[in-house]
């Protein structure tokens, strides 16, 4: 064979080595790229699976707050119980065991009434987890007078202390009462918002008023100054703050609250009823101790104390 005819077949055998080797190396980047891309692919699964994971074993605060409590029948089924504890329970319960921790206080003033009764005027938010508290014991004292409807169960701030309180909203609530006048103003939600919580209702100014004077110095420390919530029985005695620690409600259902109403050596008993016998006691010296029906012996042992 010449020597050119070998230069050829040399040439040719360079070439279909350097085909292979070309050949090679893009199977190894295809190789590579699958790889590579597999390996994105399945980083990017296991994201996806994590966050399914997590939104599923750990809801977003709206979806892990409490209800907002029962509806219907059970909801009248709760009302009723709340509205209609019995006096013999409540007279039994008397001041409440030591429970009670914050009594209706005397303020001076002249007298505070609406449609020729008196009044009585509640000030809170539905956030509140001391408003919550103090609504139920509210709501006993004041079925002894007259009567509600329109109540509705809610929970305080599922972010604030005691979250997740169950408790009442009075903001769709109507009272009818002959012996006195029942004004509430929830003044904000329990929807939180980037600085507060979200407006619901708005106290007149005569209502701000009654705030600024007596939620102050010097009838309440300077340093609980516009505390909620603010209870006026006629200008004549006043309650700022809850009368008993809204521990006592932790982690129970409204019906079952409603129900330990009725039971008086319960600690809900103890806490609601003898707050609720008070805050009777402060509505009988407006109302001149009637009627008898709430106004009894046992509530009257009780008006000596404020």
């Amino acid at each position: 064979m010449g020597k050119a005819s070998r230069t050829k077949v040399d040439s040719s055998r360079r070439e279909k080595i350097a085909a292979q080797r070309a050949a090679a190396r893009r199977a190894d980047q295809r190789r590579r790229i699958l790889i590579a891309g597999g390996s994105i692919l399945a980083v990017i699964v296991i994201v996806v699976v994590f966050i399914v994971v997590k939104a599923s074993s750990s809801p977003s605060t709206a979806k892990t707050a409490a209800p907002n409590g029962p509806t219907g029948a059970a909801l009248a089924s709760v009302v009723a119980k709340v509205t209609s504890v019995p006096a013999s329970t409540l007279n039994t319960v008397g001041a409440g065991g030591g429970a009670v921790t914050n009594k209706p206080a005397t303020i001076p003033g002249s007298a505070l009434t609406a449609g020729g009764k008196p009044e009585m005027l509640y000030l809170g938010a539905e956030y509140c987890p001391y408003c919550a508290a103090e609504r139920w014991a509210m709501i006993v004292a004041l079925s002894r007078f007259g009567t509600f409807s329109g109540l509705a169960t809610v929970h305080s701030s599922s972010t604030d202390v005691y979250a997740n309180t169950p408790t009442w909203t009075f903001v769709h609530a109507t009272y009818t009462s002959k012996y006195l006048a029942f004004t509430s103003v929830e003044m904000e939600t329990n929807i939180p918002t980037s600085t507060s919580y979200t407006t619901l209702q708005t106290p007149t100014a005569a209502e701000n008023a009654l705030l600024a004077k007596y939620d102050n110095a010097p009838y309440i420390s300077s340093s609980d100054a516009g505390s909620i919530p603010f209870v006026d029985f006629g200008n004549k005695y006043m309650i700022v703050g809850a009368s008993y620690s809204p521990q006592v409600l932790s982690r129970l259902s409204w019906s079952t609250i409603a129900t330990d109403l009725s039971n008086p050596s319960s600690p809900v008993a103890k806490g609601v009823d003898g707050t609720a016998n008070y805050i009777t006691a402060a509505i009988c010296k407006m109302t001149g101790n009637q009627p008898a029906s709430a106004c009894t012996p046992a509530v009257q042992s009780l008006e000596s104390q404020l």
